[in-house]
């Protein structure tokens, strides 16, 4: 929800109570500190308030952010449940769009939730190159024909990817393997091996029958920017 639809509720919330005669924009401004004319040009959409503003009409109001917010928004916003079942873990998956740039992963941007053992998640070992910690750390994506076919034979079109966003290293994993990472581009994602070269991504795939691409990183971001996370599972249908 937008800070702007929260000024619009809490300035219907205000009406109502004006008109109600439960309150005045005299007494509110009294409450809050504020000159009546503060108030009454925000009641006629002359003018906003600042965060800190809103907050001190809530005080006064009695009332906190949360009764600003629709219901039914916050429903369909809700962030996913831990597993009810103490042994497993849900994992959700999303389209590579939503895995590469939304931290938290709301219900609304769910395909399908998979079950991973807890004891499997927790010994993948983390390498975060940047703060990740308000990251969602497993999300699972889907790859495509083309992506899939790309890193033949070590995935296959339709695989599904489980992605270690707390992984953003290029620190190998293993020794005697190259980490596989999903990697932003554009408003999606890929699944390639990463190099950097002269403040370029060089993105290789499996397959030679595929090109190599070139990824320019921007000035005020670094490569750890671009790296979703390390692919730590396969998982195919059959």
């Amino acid at each position: 929800m937008k800070f702007r639809t929260l000024q619009e509720n809490l300035r219907r919330r205000v009406a109502a109570r004006v008109e109600a005669g439960e309150l005045t924009g005299l007494g509110l401004a009294q409450q809050t500190g504020f000159q009546q004319a503060h108030i009454s040009n925000f009641l006629n959409r002359k003018r906003a308030l600042s965060p800190e503003a809103m907050d001190r009409v809530l005080a006064a109001l009695r009332m906190s952010v949360l009764d600003l917010l629709d219901p039914e928004e916050v429903n369909k916003r809700a962030t996913l449940l831990a597993a009810s079942d103490d042994e497993f873990e849900n994992v959700a998956l999303v389209e590579g769009s939503v895995a590469a740039g939304e931290p938290v992963i709301t219900s609304e941007r769910v395909r399908d939730i998979l079950k991973f053992k807890r004891s499997f998640l927790r010994r993948l070992r983390a390498e975060p190159a940047s703060a990740r910690d308000h990251w969602q750390r497993f999300v699972l994506v889907k790859v495509d024909a083309h992506h899939g076919m790309s890193m033949y034979p070590r995935m296959m079109p339709g695989a599904t990817l489980l992605i270690d966003r707390h992984y953003n290293s290029l620190k190998a994993y293993r020794r005697s393997e190259r980490n596989m990472y999903a990697v932003r581009v554009a408003d999606g994602c890929t699944v390639k091996y990463v190099e950097i070269a002269d403040h370029h991504l060089v993105l290789r795939p499996e397959n030679p029958a595929y090109p190599v691409s070139i990824v320019p990183i921007e000035e005020d971001k670094t490569f750890a920017d671009y790296i979703v996370g390390r692919v730590c599972y396969v998982g195919m249908e059959t």
